[in-house]
């Protein structure tokens, strides 16, 4: 019964330590807040790392996750950047996916390691080019 419950200790354990180090992966540097638009039209947030490159800003996504998904159905969406919320259209740009993944990795750092090895590399991402709607 006492090594069970060790097993189980180390277990938890694991997953606490798992969890600790993945939120302080994500949220220690800049982090932006994409509002999208679901299938019923309600407002989904999700927490976004971004960079700047030759005056346009970039998130960098998966084909097939949810904020992209909802990103390319809808026509503009709204991003919350420090203090700031602008409405942008999108433009993607497969073309720049090395220069973004490095630019994340510069800026990310051992974060963006640590993702790499947890969901896969990025030589598949789509960076995705913000266009300010004025």
């Amino acid at each position: 019964m006492r090594v069970g419950l060790w097993i189980l200790g180390i277990i938890l354990g694991i997953f606490l330590v798992f969890g600790i180090i993945q939120t302080a992966a994500s949220e220690r540097i800049e982090v932006v807040q994409l509002h999208t638009l679901d299938d019923n039209r309600e407002t989904i947030t999700t927490r976004l790392w971004i960079v700047d490159d030759e005056g346009f800003a970039y998130l960098r996504g998966d084909e097939g996750s949810g904020w992209v998904t909802r990103l390319m159905n809808g026509n503009e969406f709204q991003l919350s950047r420090g203090d700031f919320t602008k409405t942008y259209k999108h433009t993607l740009r497969p073309d720049k996916v090395d220069t973004i993944n490095r630019l994340m990795q510069e800026k990310y750092t051992w974060g963006d390691s640590f993702f790499a090895i947890v969901v896969g590399e990025r030589e598949h991402a789509l960076p995705i080019e913000l266009h300010p709607v004025e």
